[in-house]
């Protein structure tokens, strides 16, 4: 009698407290912010409601999906989709009701939102009941299951049929929910063994330390986690392996992800060192590049980004001072890459994980087999050897290693035997340079709070290292370069790379051989060597000083050339075989622009000295003589007899040796006295140019040259091809031989002097 009462005066007092009432009859989100409910740890303000062929549904963190991770109430569907809810007050009765039937919950009642419909005709209801941190469901004749995160946690059935006369039904609503199990509140679990440590707090929820997914426990309540550093990868079974070469491999594997890590050489060729990251999506035309520097490329596109997060393709990016965050979402998994241009540390989460593989995840296979050909180099499984480097002082790097397991990093619960050993591996055979000596401190301090969740203080200024920022941040080198520090806190330029750079240090030279085509001639140097050697490169100039090198921007090789139109200062030699052409790469104004002396390199491109075309003709009296010439064209190496028209006008220099000889004996009885013309086709109206007037060079024109003329039997003399604007472009050369006896000068004089008595013409 004494319940029947008590129902009676609830429905009494319900009727005379209800709230706002909201009427539904399909799919709504309804506002219940005035009477927020904590359900399993978790605190709504409104709800989702909806009504399927099997079930009448409440959910909390959107509409009801049959595989979605939810919490939801399921509960038996009533006759028609129309329904109530109603937000109420707090109600003594009820409130005593509640304490009565559930003994764990005695805070006091705050409100409760209640849904009625009906059910085989009869009225049901539903009732969520807020305690402050605490909460309870209320049925009224209906059947409930409870999930949460989208598992089934419990059920609540309400019968009401006449052998057992139950018309209501109870379930405390509190605790925590933790990988699949309810903890009630006040309950603590603490194992090593899995690494788990929670308390389910009545005050503040749950709290959790655990490993994460990318994390494995070492059954001493110590998780690992995957990380690379240098050449040393430290996977999520503790492992430690190393990358000695310069391939590529494949770091994560997981459905429709995979992370490849690409690995190259510094300033030795036996060391080998993170150099970057490609992210694969599911998509195959999707990848995204983590370069050294700071610098992120979306399908090659170059990304422009802040702390601000930006989100393409389904792919979150941020960078700040001390690096670049991507984090990667498929399939209710997440995948987080933090890099900083010299390693990288990754994490996945998701409510189903799967196992993954790659150098983090799959202690199992070899290097060989994770080894992505696609990504590497054909020759990247070369092993190389190096000279050892007498200045490192292994004693002294094995102590500085050994601060990770001294007092600075005490509070870290992270095994730092692996760190260590890669931290010497490196240090022992690698010169303390390139920020090594905080790196693996960095790394490990930053393992430690992702596992803690909490940031370790104080160990920097200890350990004499730096905030973390990224040393190269938005400093691009080329592909044969990386960058790095010139000294210990010094500042940042490109470095070459140590097999790159062996190339040319082998043969003592800055760059390759001088490369000579048809009319130009240059030379490549390369930009970090000429850095290494402290020159600036941007005060070298040739012969003449106006014609500097081009640096490329994107290989830093820097180029100096020269061509039969632009000399540049290039100096003409002769020998018996051979025509050179020579320049000079020098300082400006010859002056010392480096600390190692003046910068002077030759260079020359040499051309086959051509044959000797003969012409025989008659003279007066009783020898018979012939002629004969010889020519050479910058613009042709290859084939130096062309005809003249074959070179185009006011481009090429020309090189012509004629040659008197009196019956095979050249020089013995007259030397040869030239002068010539160039003109325009013969059969044409005679259009010409006096190369020689008056037997030496004409002063009109400052490019002939005569270097001998009258003094022998042979005559040498130079000009630049030309041609003539109403001509059908044949260039014909004219030259006139006078033959003198060796008895009297034949030398060219000046037009205003007297001219000497000539031979046979």
């Amino acid at each position: 009698c004494l319940f029947v009462c008590l129902f009676v005066c609830l429905f009494l007092l319900l009727s005379v407290s209800a709230g706002a009432q909201q009427t539904f009859g399909s799919a709504s989100q309804l506002d219940i912010s005035t009477c927020p409910i904590t359900f399993y740890g978790k605190t709504y303000r409104r709800v989702y409601v909806n009504f399927t062929s099997e079930n009448f549904v409440v959910c909390f963190g959107g509409f009801f999906s049959p595989n979605g991770a939810d919490d939801c109430l399921l509960a038996t569907p009533p006759d028609s989709q129309h329904a109530k809810l109603e937000l109420f007050r707090r109600i003594p009765i009820l409130e005593t009701l509640i304490h009565n039937s559930l003994p764990s919950i005695r805070t006091s009642m705050d409100c409760f939102a209640g849904f009625s419909l009906q059910h085989s005709g009869q009225p049901t209801s539903l009732a969520l009941v807020s305690f402050g941190r605490r909460s309870a469901l209320y049925l009224y004749t209906t059947v409930v299951d409870v999930l949460v995160s989208g598992t089934r946690v419990e059920t609540v059935k309400v019968t009401n049929t006449p052998g057992n006369k139950q018309i209501r039904g109870y379930l405390d609503t509190s605790g925590c929910f933790y990988s699949g199990v309810v903890y009630e509140p006040g309950r603590q679990v603490n194992s090593p063994e899995t690494c788990l440590f929670l308390n389910c707090s009545e005050d503040v929820g749950l709290q959790v330390s655990a490993c994460g997914p990318l994390e494995r426990c070492q059954g001493n309540g110590r998780c690992v986690t995957c990380s690379v550093v240098g050449p040393a990868v430290l996977d999520v079974h503790g492992q430690l392996n190393f990358v000695e070469d310069r391939c590529s491999y494949a770091l994560l594997s997981a459905p429709d992800l995979q992370i490849v890590a690409m690995f190259q050489e510094r300033r030795r060729k036996d060391v080998s060192f993170l150099d970057g990251l490609i992210l694969q999506m599911g998509r195959s035309d999707v990848h995204i590049n983590l370069d050294p520097g700071g610098r992120v490329r979306l399908n090659n596109l170059t990304m422009v980004l802040n702390s601000s997060a930006q989100t393409v393709y389904g792919v979150e990016m941020s960078k700040d001072q001390t690096g670049v965050t991507v984090q990667v979402s498929h399939s209710n998994l997440t995948a987080t890459a933090f890099f900083n241009g010299d390693s990288v540390q990754l994490h996945l989460a998701g409510p189903a994980v799967p196992s993954v593989g790659g150098l983090c995840g799959n202690a199992s296979v070899s290097l060989g087999e994770l080894r992505l050909p696609e990504f590497s180099s054909t020759s990247c499984e070369t092993r190389y050897s190096d000279t050892v480097d007498t200045s490192i002082n292994c004693t002294r790097m094995s102590e500085r290693c050994d601060l990770l397991k001294g007092a600075l990093f005490s509070s870290c619960t992270t095994d730092p035997e692996p760190y260590i050993t890669a931290c010497m591996d490196v240090l022992c055979k690698y010169p303390d340079l390139d920020g090594l000596r905080c790196q693996f401190l960095e790394v490990y301090a930053r393992a430690c709070s992702q596992s803690n969740g909490a940031a370790l203080q104080g160990w920097r200024s200890k350990a004499e290292c730096s905030p973390p920022v990224a040393i190269c941040q938005d400093r691009t080198c080329g592909p044969n370069e990386f960058c790095s520090e010139t000294r210990p806190g010094g500042q940042t330029r490109c470095l070459c790379r140590a097999l790159f750079a062996s190339k040319y240090l082998g043969r003592t030279t800055l760059g390759g051989p001088a490369v000579c085509r048809q009319n130009s001639a240059s030379l490549t140097l390369v930009g970090c060597l000429l850095e290494d050697r402290g020159i600036n490169y941007t005060q070298l100039h040739l012969n003449d000083a106006a014609c500097r090198g081009q640096m490329d921007e994107q290989t830093h090789m820097l180029t100096f050339s020269f061509n039969s139109s632009s000399t540049c200062g290039a100096q003409v030699l002769t020998n018996s075989s051979h025509v050179i052409y020579k320049n000079t790469i020098r300082g400006q104004n010859g002056s010392s622009d480096t600390h190692h002396g003046p910068f002077h390199v030759d260079f020359s491109c040499a051309q086959t000295r051509p044959g000797v075309q003969t012409v025989a003709f008659s003279v007066r009296g009783r020898w018979r003589r012939s002629s004969s010439f010889g020519q050479n064209s910058f613009c042709s190496p290859e084939s130096v007899l062309l005809p003249l028209q074959h070179c185009g006008p006011a481009r090429h220099i020309w090189i012509l040796e004629l040659h008197s000889d009196p019956e095979g004996n050249r020089g013995r009885h007259g030397d040869g006295l030239l002068g010539g013309s160039v003109h325009a086709p013969v059969e044409a109206p005679p259009t010409g140019v006096s190369l020689f007037p008056f037997r030496c060079a004409s002063p009109a024109d400052h490019t002939v040259q005569v270097e001998r003329n009258g003094q022998s039997a042979s005559s040498i003399f130079s000009f630049k091809m030309f041609g003539f604007s109403e001509s059908s472009g044949d260039v014909f050369l004219h030259c006139r031989l006078q033959l003198c006896f060796r008895q009297k000068s034949c030398s060219p004089v000046s037009p205003t002097h007297k001219r000497l008595p000539s031979a046979h013409h």
